[in-house]
């Protein structure tokens, strides 16, 4: 069953919020997982896409924008508002403001929110969702 942790910025931004994500997807890429970003829409999808390329001055991530098809190169993360396909569901980034489809293969859920009232009644719902799934939900607000 997949643990689920919740990150709870102090600021209600947006681009912090993408910003995070961003650190966070570097730390899970350099550890070795090669993540799904899960987002809402294209557009969504195409600022994270951006933001991977400038967000820290010498940092590569291998990353791209998933509409169906594979990658050609498997230690990609990939970035999308679709499910995630087999093989990149074992660490999910869960940027949407939905519950996201979990497989079996899936072992870590990361939920980041900022602290605007909309983000944070979207991502109380999914904690329920989660909570009552049985998952192990750990809550990091503390995060610098």
């Amino acid at each position: 069953m997949a643990e689920v942790s919740f990150y709870i910025l102090p600021t209600s931004s947006l681009p912090e919020r993408y910003l995070f994500a961003c650190k966070l997807m570097e730390k899970a890429y350099r550890s070795g997982s090669f993540c799904y970003v899960l987002t809402d829409n294209t557009e969504q999808s195409y600022l994270l896409d951006d933001l991977l390329w400038t967000f820290r001055a010498g940092s590569f991530i291998p990353h791209q924008l998933y509409t169906g098809d594979l990658p050609a190169f498997e230690k990609t993360i990939l970035i999308g508002s679709l499910n995630p396909p087999e093989g990149w569901q074992k660490t999910l980034f869960n940027l949407s403001a939905n519950y996201p489809e979990i497989s079996p293969q899936t072992e870590r859920i990361l939920e980041i929110l900022d602290n605007s009232e909309t983000t944070k009644a979207a991502g109380r719902n999914r904690y329920r969702q989660y909570q009552q799934s049985g998952m192990e939900i750990t809550i990091h607000k503390d995060w610098q």
